[in-house]
């Protein structure tokens, strides 16, 4: 029971999850549970198995949010778990998380102009962005995943089939949400395309690859840039290279050393940024630039830009075997 409590007090969602040698969820034990278990007498050294809820209440990923609401309120919880066919918890979900809808003046602007050449022929007659995972274009659940946010302004770049994304979307009124297109004369790149719009920015904007998928929580990001006091954030993740064969060290033609397989861990790009008006301000109009340009100059201007490692689940749709992969993931997550 201690290490239930040390788990419930460093968590976010004062829940603690049970589980068995597969993963698979078997009891829950909240802080009410605890607090019972206390003044009926039991040692702290007890085990959870004793003392956890074994006939809880969960949703499965085929259930929605409505769903998820009625539930907790019929059995009066603040939270309840989610989980995939195995029987393994995939998420917490929280009642006042799922009542309670923050609203950003924040923007969104999503890059969707590529023309996915590495996912040829699946791309010839349709935009990369609207490619599916599951049954929803790329494009529509990046666009969810914001609007859970809090975030209802929104501009799309587009440029290669884009009447396929504007027909689909239209304004976004569908989605209770307002959604401008920027048509570039010709390709202005990921930081470019920001000056069009440079006037109507006041908020820190959130640019977002159209080719990226990921769960990474917006508020959090826009909390972390905003009490970092910073002029752009750039989320990274950890990625690990294995290198396939042996690595000889030599000084000349003289051997030093073998290093059998090494790993090199970096920090990559993830393509979703936060950037200041103040930056977008600086971007020459109708000129190519990436963000990566647009960040390094601005370093090297005395703006305060830094990094935002991610944890959660990411994944660049940029080849076929990584569409393969994020289909294959998707309702699990």
């Amino acid at each position: 029971m201690i290490d239930a409590i040390r788990i419930i007090d460093k968590g976010g969602a004062q829940i603690a999850l049970v589980v068995d040698e597969s993963k698979k969820l078997i009891g829950i034990l909240a802080d009410g549970d605890i607090r019972r278990a206390l003044l009926k007498g039991k040692d702290l050294s007890i085990s959870v198995e004793n003392i956890m809820i074994k006939d809880f209440t969960f949703i499965t990923t085929q259930d929605n949010e409505k769903e998820a609401i009625e539930k907790m309120r019929t059995h009066t919880l603040r939270q309840i778990p989610v989980l995939n066919n195995e029987g393994k918890a995939i998420k917490i979900l929280l009642l006042q998380e799922l009542l309670i809808k923050p609203k950003l003046n924040n923007t969104v602007v999503i890059m969707a102009g590529g023309e996915g050449k590495r996912l040829r022929p699946i791309t010839e007659n349709c935009p990369k962005p609207m490619l599916k995972v599951g049954n929803k274009p790329m494009l529509e659940i990046i666009l969810e995943q914001c609007i859970k946010s809090g975030i209802s302004n929104f501009y799309i770049s587009v440029n290669y089939l884009k009447e396929k994304i504007i027909s689909y979307f239209g304004d976004g009124s569908e989605l209770g949400i307002k959604i401008e297109y920027l048509e570039e004369d010709f390709p202005l790149g990921t930081a470019g395309s920001l000056s069009l719009i440079r006037e109507k920015l006041k908020d820190p904007v959130i640019v977002i690859n159209g080719d990226v998928l990921t769960r990474t929580n917006l508020n959090k990001l826009l909390d972390f840039h905003r009490n970092k006091d910073a002029d752009a954030t750039l989320c990274v993740q950890q990625h690990e290279f294995k290198f396939p064969y042996g690595v000889v060290q030599v000084d000349g033609i003289n051997l030093n050393s073998f290093e059998e397989k090494p790993s090199y861990i970096n920090l990559i790009n993830t393509g979703i940024y936060v950037i200041n008006p103040k930056l977008i301000a600086n971007i020459p109009q109708n000129k190519y630039m990436d963000m990566p340009s647009l960040l390094i100059k601005s370093r090297a201007a005395q703006s305060k830009v830094i990094v935002y490692p991610i944890h959660e689940y990411w994944i660049d749709v940029g080849r076929p075997e990584s569409l393969k992969k994020v289909n294959s993931d998707w309702d699990d997550l």
